[in-house]
């Protein structure tokens, strides 16, 4: 199956079955918005309480925090978003279709060789990080680069637009000074860094430290594509770690190791990922670099991790006037100077809806199977979810509705569900419950026969192998706990 093709049955897969939907379907959507469905909901609580329980529980220096969505819009102006948060686009003016500058050299750059490819690319963000904007022109027009649509190379000039949305605060219109002017952020991170103060003293943090959060986020993307991988309103999960000055290179390594060991943890095979050091830093890093999954559609950033110096913190005590210092004791008794510093930090920032589509691209499995007619097969297509973050851990099916056997099925449901997600179906013929049971990617079910009321045994399928195991009732709630815990 092609790379085109299995993104496609991906997204088809994930609206069937309740995972993915498209914003306002029955208004014909909202371009690069997104609503989760009923198991595509709990999948990305099941990953967002993993991330959490990895950062806040399995740390003792890290807490985590809620920080509002609006913010005093000083905030942006301090961290840059105001003036330096851009995108450079540039548009056909035959098709009228805009495009990402880096998005339509990059695809470009595949269809050279790898060493033309590799040249352009070096090019490009030659030219990016000089703020060439003229010179990007020239780099597109000199490769006869065409629009997609037109086929033309016919071209504005490239020119910056503001990724932030904003909108009014308060019942008065905003006045010609924007004094009412706020913004919906395009980031959580600076809801951390102004509240650094309020958590190390109500902590009593002591450096090094770090203060998690999750939550949304809203980038107005021109050029929104790849399903769930590039939206407008998105969920981000970050970390920003304060550590001493001159140590932040030392924890820049650490934090690189320990994230991609978290997402091998989470089921993703290490061929899959990769680092990608950043040749252009942003204007708060001294390192920086992504980790990368091989998504149907190619290699592309699912995590962060940055060095950002002390640039934040510095910033917000520059435009608040407020002092945003940190008094290190050891240092002090230890004789340095510098007990009094602005710490720097190492931040950690994933995309959650990258998580949920790279999930969904690893599990989507299409495997053909013998029916019960001799020489016939069957494509039995399922999601083959990690146990640990599966939506739905267990179904409980009975045999037939009759025969006392509903009522020991829904029995077992009910002391089950007290501990984790479970289902009792008993619509269609028994193969069709599994069957629609590994469309969402349920790992197990259970069955309730006539022989369970003599026996008191039950038959338990493993969706991914098809093994079927049979086993004590009273021992159902222990044999799943077993295989579903983080």
């Amino acid at each position: 199956m092609s790379s085109e093709h299995l993104f496609a049955n991906i997204i088809s897969h994930a609206k069937e079955y309740g995972y993915i939907f498209p914003s306002s379907e029955i208004y014909d959507g909202l371009s690069a918005v997104y609503d989760y469905g009923q198991y595509g909901a709990q999948l990305k609580k099941n990953i967002r309480d993993a991330w959490w329980k990895s950062m806040t529980q399995f740390h003792d220096n890290i807490v985590g925090i809620d920080a509002a969505i609006f913010m005093h819009p000083t905030t942006w102006k301090a961290s840059g978003h105001v003036d330096n948060f851009s995108d450079p686009m540039i548009d056909n003016k035959d098709s009228k279709k805009r495009y990402r500058v880096d998005h339509l050299i990059e695809a470009h750059a595949e269809k050279l060789s790898s060493s033309e490819g590799k040249a352009l690319i070096a090019k490009m963000e030659q030219l990016l990080a000089a703020d060439d904007l003229t010179g990007i022109k020239q780099l597109i027009e000199e490769n006869k680069i065409l629009c997609s649509v037109s086929g033309t190379c016919n071209w504005t000039d490239v020119r910056q637009f503001n990724l932030m949305f904003q909108t009014e605060f308060g019942a008065v219109a905003a006045s010609e000074e924007g004094d009412n002017i706020v913004y919906l952020r395009p980031e959580t991170a600076q809801g951390i860094f102004v509240n650094f103060l309020n958590v190390q003293k109500t902590g009593r943090m002591k450096i090094p430290f770090g203060i998690a959060q999750t939550g949304k986020a809203f980038r107005n993307e021109i050029v929104a594509r790849q399903f769930i991988f590039r939206m407008r309103e998105f969920e981000q999960m970050e970390m920003q770690f304060f550590v001493r000055p001159g140590s932040e290179l030392e924890w820049y390594r650490y934090w690189k190791d320990e994230r991609m060991k978290w997402h091998q943890s989470l089921g993703i095979p290490a061929d899959k990922l990769r680092f990608h050091d950043h040749v252009k830093l942003a204007h708060y890093a001294n390192a920086a670099l992504d980790i990368e999954f091989q998504f149907p559609f190619g290699w592309k950033e699912l995590e962060g991790i940055h060095s950002r110096t002390d640039y934040d913190l510095r910033r917000h005590q520059e435009f608040s006037k407020k002092k945003i210092q940190y008094f290190d004791h050891e240092l002090n008794a230890e004789g340095k100077p510098y007990g009094n510093y602005i710490p720097y930090v190492v931040e950690t920032s994933v995309g959650l809806d990258r998580l949920v589509l790279t999930i969904l691209s690893l599990a989507y499995k299409e495997e053909v199977v013998p029916t019960s007619e001799e020489g016939k097969t069957d494509t039995r297509t399922y999601l083959s979810i990690p146990p640990a973050i599966a939506p739905v851990k267990l179904a409980v099916m009975p045999l037939v509705k009759k025969d006392g056997l509903p009522e020991i099925a829904q029995q077992l449901v009910a002391d089950c569900r007290k501990h984790f997600i479970c289902q009792y179906d008993e619509k269609d013929s028994i193969g069709k419950r599994y069957r629609r049971q590994d469309a969402i990617g349920t790992p197990f079910c259970v069955t309730i026969d006539h022989q369970t009321k003599e026996d008191q045994k039950v038959t338990v399928r493993h969706r991914d192998t098809l093994q079927q195991d049979r086993i004590e009732i009273g021992s159902v709630l222990s044999f799943i706990k077993e295989r579903v815990s983080q």
